[in-house]
This record gives C-alpha cells, structure tokens and sequence, in this order.
C-alpha cells in the first residue's frame, strides 16, 4: 500500500471516528475565517476606492494567508498549553505507522484546511467587495486566489517542519516571528511605494491563467512543501519526543 493512501485511510478513520472534530473544524472556521474575511473585504473596497487602507491591506493578506493551512482543532488551539503536536508524534511513534505517512497526512489535513479556509476566506471578500467584483471577473478573481494560495503553500512546508520540531512554545516563538516579518514586509513595500495586493489584482487582471505570478507562487509552493517535508522526514528518525 503506498504512503498516500495509509495517509487516506488515516484521515478518513479520524473523521469517521470524531464527526464531532469535523463539526467544531468547520464551526472554527466559519467563525474565524470568516471575521477575517469580511474585515479584509473592507478594507480591499476602501483600498480599491480611494486608495486608504493600502498597508492594512497587505498586513491582512500576509498575515491571514499562512493561517490558510490551519486546522480549527482542539489539537491546535491546544498546542501551547498541552504541547499537543508532539503528544501526537510521540503516539503515532508506539504505531507501526512510518514518519512518510504521518507527514502526508498532515499534508493531507492542509490541503483540506487550505480549501475549506481558502473557500470561506476569499468567497466572502468576492461576496462583499463591489469594488473588486468590478475590477476582476470571476475567472481572474480565480487566478487572484490561486496566487495568494501559493504564497501560503510557500509558508504552510515550514510551519509544517516547524510543528513537528519544535515544541509548543517554541512554535508560538516562531509564529511570532514569522508574523512580525510579514508586517515588516508589508511595511516596507508601502514604504517603497508598493502594494502586494493591489500587484497581484493588476496581473490577474492583465494576464489571467497565463499570469506568471500565480504559476511563479504555485510553483515555489510545491517546491517548498516537497523540500520541507523531505527535511522533516529526516529529521524525525533523530528528535527526541520524550
């Protein structure tokens, strides 16, 4: 049986095991993803009509997007005070389950996290937002999303690596870190005289599913998935979960 698929069946029995995961998941997003994206709608509306909000607007992007790949679990409102992720490392390392098919299926559970976040997340700024309805279809709107999916997938192979690593404190410090650089890279654009945001709204509306920013972030998000996790595989065979 391939890695993928023990990582299937993995996922399928946690979700057939606890519908009650699945339903606080789901409630967890709509909740908090989708405070998220009515707030960043706008502020993308301000932005698009009179040209405020321009740095808030990058703020909330590279700070919401890595978020993307989260799953609303217990297990991850948790993980600073019960050091859940390690808990869970030290369990699966008693199953005669490999560390290539643990990590799959926390890719798993990110490809579904990304999806059911992104879906909320970016259907609700398009819901909202007139003014960007007005500048993309929804077939550019598309390409516009997809970009900013591939920022998050360029992130989503560290924090993964990050998670199994660290220790819940630790990845909080790392967080915060992280977040900080992004804020930082927000505000140093805008002070350059740019906008991340409003440069991925101008090539998804000029070049559509040829945009080469969208197929450049893609492209370097899979790059940066399969190199991380390949570093995580490695590194598992020595960390201590003691």
């Amino acid at each position: 049986m391939t890695t993928f698929k023990q990582a299937l069946i993995i996922v399928r029995s946690d979700f057939n095991g606890d519908r009650l995961k699945l339903l606080w998941s789901l409630l967890w997003a709509l909740l908090f993803m989708g405070y998220m994206g009515t707030l960043s709608s706008m502020i993308i509306q301000d932005t698009l009509d009179n040209g405020d909000g321009k740095i808030l607007a990058d703020i909330m992007f590279m700070t919401v997007i890595p978020m993307l790949g989260f799953t609303f679990s217990r297990r991850t409102m948790k993980y600073l005070t019960e050091d859940s992720y390690t808990r869970m490392l030290a369990y699966m390392r008693t199953l005669p389950i490999p560390a290539a098919v643990i990590l799959c299926k926390r890719k798993l559970d990110a490809v579904f996290s990304t999806g059911l976040n992104g879906l909320i997340f970016f259907g609700l700024i398009y819901a909202v937002s007139s003014n960007l309805r007005h500048e993309l279809p929804l077939p550019d709107y598309l390409v516009f999303t997809l970009t900013w999916i591939g920022v998050g997938m360029i992130v989503s192979g560290l924090y993964i690596f990050i998670e199994f690593m660290a220790s819940g404190k630790a990845y909080f410090l790392y967080v915060m870190l992280f977040t900080f650089i992004y804020i930082g890279t927000a505000v140093l654009t805008w002070l350059a005289g740019g906008n991340l945001m409003l440069y991925s709204i101008s090539c998804s509306k000029e070049w559509g599913l040829l945009s080469p920013l969208m197929w450049g972030m893609l492209l370097l998000g899979i790059l940066s998935v399969q190199l991380f996790s390949a570093w995580t595989i490695h590194r598992l065979k020595s960390r201590d979960l003691v």
